[in-house]
């Protein structure tokens, strides 16, 4: 919306022009003399992370809601998971064994779109984080069905490109994980996790729990690929060692498809607070 009192005053973009052209002299070199919002020496300054936190979750807020985007199907999954044509060139034989996945991850994303389309591109919107393997499946997808779907990278030891089926309006790059983490989860209508590694046990365990501690309103949540969790995962321990409670082996269910994984989601009816289920301490 349109203020006019915000006419009033010079804008910041017209100030840093003038400011960038001034008279050079000792002055006006010197990194003192630099307005404080257009110095990345200072922007980058130890003493100005929590500056800088607040900046990485306000920018993908800002253009997520600049392109209407109101809710997500969220993708996690393995970056080194294959697609089946190049399954040959798996550093592994269980790796070239998933590729299968990374085909019911695209056509699960294509079928999420065409229904995202429905609402203008406004709900269920596909998420991933913008890499390669299963990520690049969900953006390949979405694509595939004439959508948008937003990637979220990260920086990396190891230079690495947002994946080419990415809307660039919707690639953003993060510095912090724990900002990125938020931003995945705060428009997730449901939660997709195919097979993957350290990164997408991270995501999977840590949105179980937000879920689990009813400090998440609680969605679909689907991993893909039951003998791979089954075997990595041992679920049932958790519960009869009461680690977790029997219940809690309800919050997520196993698919093998990506069809399985859109019925999940179309009849899905929430489930009651976690604060009001039976036996559960107040």
């Amino acid at each position: 919306m349109n203020d006019d009192r915000h006419s009033r005053f010079p804008d910041a973009h017209s100030d840093r022009s003038r400011a960038e052209h001034v008279p050079e002299t000792p002055q006006s070199a010197s990194p003192a003399y630099r307005l404080a919002f257009a110095d990345e020496d200072f922007l980058c300054r130890e003493e100005l992370r929590p500056v800088r936190l607040q900046l990485e979750l306000l920018k993908p807020e800002l253009m997520l809601n600049e392109q209407g985007i109101d809710s997500t199907i969220v993708m996690f999954g393995g970056a080194r998971i294959p697609s089946p044509a190049n399954k040959d060139s798996a550093r592994t034989q269980t790796l070239a064994d998933l590729s299968h996945f990374y085909d019911e991850a695209r056509e699960f994303a294509r079928l999420m779109t065409e229904k995202s389309k429905e609402s203008g591109g406004r709900e269920n919107v596909i998420v991933t984080g913008g890499g390669p393997g299963v990520m690049e499946a969900g953006n390949r997808g979405a694509l595939d069905a004439g959508g948008h779907s937003v990637g979220l990278s990260i920086v990396l030891p190891h230079e690495q490109a947002p994946n080419g089926y990415v809307t660039p309006e919707l690639s953003f790059n993060f510095h912090y994980f724990a900002i990125r983490k938020m931003h995945f989860l705060m428009r997730a209508a449901a939660i997709t996790v195919f097979p993957g590694g350290f990164g997408t046990l991270d995501e999977l365990f840590e949105s179980l729990t937000l879920i689990q501690t009813g400090r998440m309103e609680r969605v679909p949540f689907i991993l893909f690929g039951r003998a791979f969790w089954e075997k990595i995962i041992n679920w049932d321990a958790l519960s009869d060692a009461g680690t977790i409670s029997a219940e809690d082996l309800g919050l997520f269910r196993f698919v093998e498809t990506a069809q399985e994984a859109v019925e999940i989601i179309e009849n899905w009816s929430p489930a009651p607070a976690r604060d009001s289920l039976p036996g559960r301490d107040r």
